[in-house]
């Protein structure tokens, strides 16, 4: 039996969640941003304890299909730019229609439907929010993350960050104040 759940965004959340099933005794087969397997089903009564075990954790117990999309496009975004520093091999349309068995355009219009975004920007969100947390550490210079995040210039990085941010990358650094914001937020 597989369970579907909202918020899990990072490989912490991960053992979090693993911990808590197990903690319930529960057998738990596999667990991966958003997803967890389990041997066996769970009553009605076991869904419900599983929900309030890890409601108060930040996460939330997906119940429908179109939300378990949703969260599973966001999933593959946040593990591509935050654990493969947005490395693609083809472009991101190609990858979700794969990765999802959907066809794009689809997956791009139930996400616009439902977040009020777009999946484009999304990613974009993303990737500045991974750009935030490398200039906050000072390890890499702009042009080093700018190649890392598969960005063609660093004028394009620059120009996306202000547009998003409303700040300059080197401003960004300078202030520092600006708190980054948890991957479920963005």
């Amino acid at each position: 039996m597989k369970l579907y759940i909202k918020n899990m965004v990072c490989h912490r959340c991960v053992l979090v969640v693993r911990s808590e099933m197990e903690k319930m005794g529960l057998d738990v087969r596999d667990v991966v941003l958003g997803e967890v397997s389990l041997n066996g089903e769970l009553s009605d009564k076991q869904k419900e304890e599983v929900r309030e075990a890890l409601t108060p954790l930040g996460f939330e117990l997906i119940d429908d299909k179109k939300s378990r999309i949703i969260e599973k496009i966001k999933n593959i975004i946040i593990e591509l730019v935050h654990q493969k520093d947005g490395l693609l091999q083809s472009n991101l349309s190609d990858l979700l229609s794969a990765g999802l068995n959907h066809d794009y355009s689809y997956l791009s219009n139930l996400f616009s439907e439902v977040e009020g975004t777009t999946i484009e920007k999304y990613f974009i969100a993303q990737k500045i929010e991974k750009v935030k947390e490398l200039l906050v550490y000072d390890e890499l210079s702009l042009s080093e993350i700018a190649d890392r995040l598969n960005y063609s210039s660093v004028a394009y990085l620059s120009n996306q960050f202000k547009k998003v941010t409303g700040l300059t990358p080197s401003h960004f650094k300078q202030i520092k104040e600006i708190k980054r914001k948890p991957l479920d937020e963005v």
